[in-house]
């Protein structure tokens, strides 16, 4: 299947969650088994290369195609999660929002110092969640591997948020 395939199966929502705001909305795409495994398959195919050793997947929609890639690539897959959801030990990293600030949280020991991650969400906007989770991984003087996005705002270029580690991105808007 084809990217055009699956980004024809990626619907637009005007106004949501605000006035203002189109929502890419992924529920379609993950409701189709072939489409949804040739998303899955063309973001492992070019995370591979990066050869992670661990995956860290951003709440909530990251989680959907976070658990599916970490099976591809036979990789662990740990939970990146608003504060106060994870049940053990965690650490914690602070990021910015448009009005205020919020924190991401991971198990403390899902991160190793050396490993190297690939952090996966289903969608970057401005970056602040990547980044901010970055930070986790560099906090615990691993390496960020990659990142994995199945779609990208492109206009509201989170990419600079990121540093330079490669950003792999399927659709763009």
């Amino acid at each position: 299947m084809t990217l055009e395939q699956i980004r024809a199966l990626i619907r637009d929502v005007p106004d949501f969650p605000k006035p203002g705001i189109v929502f890419k909305d992924i529920t379609p795409l993950v409701a189709h088994p072939e489409a949804f495994r040739a998303a899955v398959d063309h973001l492992a195919e070019r995370t591979e290369p990066y050869r992670p050793d661990a995956l860290l997947a951003i709440e909530s929609r990251g989680f959907i195609f976070g658990t599916a890639l970490a099976q591809r690539l036979n990789v662990e897959m740990h939970l990146v999660r608003k504060r106060g959801k994870l049940p053990r030990q965690t650490v914690s990293a602070e990021y910015q929002l448009e009005y205020g600030t919020d924190h991401l949280e991971v198990h403390a020991d899902s991160i190793r110092a050396g490993g190297r991650y690939l952090i996966v969400d289903d969608l970057i906007a401005t970056g602040g969640t990547a980044a901010a989770t970055a930070s986790l991984v560099e906090r615990h003087d691993a390496v960020v591997a990659a990142y994995a996005f199945l779609i990208e705002l492109k206009f509201l270029d989170g990419r600079k948020a990121l540093g330079d580690a490669p950003v792999v991105s399927l659709i763009e808007y």
